[in-house]
């Protein structure tokens, strides 16, 4: 299956958000709310040999929360195929975008490549959710990869990649997931992501363990990853603590979505 779904969103008089952009195909299914844009799983899957690509645009000034309404779980086709799911993103200066999905739930026998791209412009910000969960209950998951690359005034801020599976010893192994079955990451990047800005965030145990990391980016940007047993925990740890600045990174943690009219 090949689909395509776009979001775009401006500024509006009042501070409302408009949308003037809101296309789905199924089974990517786009539906506003007065919070958040969700995105609604329009049928199963992914399924391996499906072709998704989401676009995200936000405007000067616009601020736009999206969301997906369930976790979603790949699954493995007749073919063997890999299922991908890319999604590109540009937020214009003053924007900001809040990409905070559920999880991937990488199904035995399934291969999924999540891509991501997203161009930021000077002045603006984004926080981006990635949690990948390895099989489902008794399951030892499948195989995925993940690539993120994101600019900041036309300048490289962050790429990276990651590639695991369930049946794989490396991955599996020390270097990698170290015996766990939930990864992930939050990205704080652009306006507001100041070096200041405090990420301890969890319990004392979650700050002394070696399971949630902390990277600065050579530019305004925090990278947190965390890896866990299950998705609760993985949330947990991907959950900052306080966060400087007005209209910083801090609407990860909760508070007023924005108004679509």
């Amino acid at each position: 299956m090949t689909a395509s779904a776009s979001v775009e969103a401006i500024a509006g008089p009042g501070g409302a958000t408009r949308l003037p952009v809101l296309r789905s195909q199924a089974p990517l299914v786009l539906r506003r709310t007065p919070s958040a844009v969700y995105l609604v799983g329009g049928a199963a899957g992914p399924i391996g040999g499906d072709e998704l690509d989401l676009r995200i645009a936000v405007g000067a000034g616009a601020f736009l929360r999206l969301r997906t309404a369930a976790a979603s779980i790949a699954l493995p086709g007749l073919d063997g195929r890999e299922s991908v799911l890319r999604v590109s993103v540009t937020v214009a200066a003053g924007g900001r975008l809040e990409y905070l999905p559920e999880p991937l739930v990488v199904s035995a026998g399934a291969r999924h490549a999540t891509l991501v791209s997203a161009a930021l412009a000077e002045g603006a910000s984004l926080v981006l959710r990635d949690e990948l969960l390895l099989g489902r209950h008794g399951e030892a998951g499948g195989s995925a990869r993940t690539v993120l690359q994101v600019t900041y005034a036309g300048r490289s801020l962050l790429r990276q990649s990651l590639s695991v599976s369930g049946t794989d010893p490396v991955a599996l192994g020390p270097a990698m997931l170290a015996g766990h079955r939930a990864v992930g990451s939050l990205l704080l990047a652009g306006e507001g992501a100041d070096p200041g800005t405090d990420v301890t965030g969890g319990d004392a145990a979650d700050r002394a363990t070696p399971e949630r990391a902390v990277m600065r980016l050579a530019g305004p940007g925090i990278l947190l990853t965390a890896l866990a047993g299950d998705a609760v925990t993985l949330r947990r740890r991907l959950r900052p603590g306080a966060v400087s600045g007005g209209r910083g990174p801090r609407a990860v943690l909760g508070g007023q979505g924005p108004r679509a009219v």
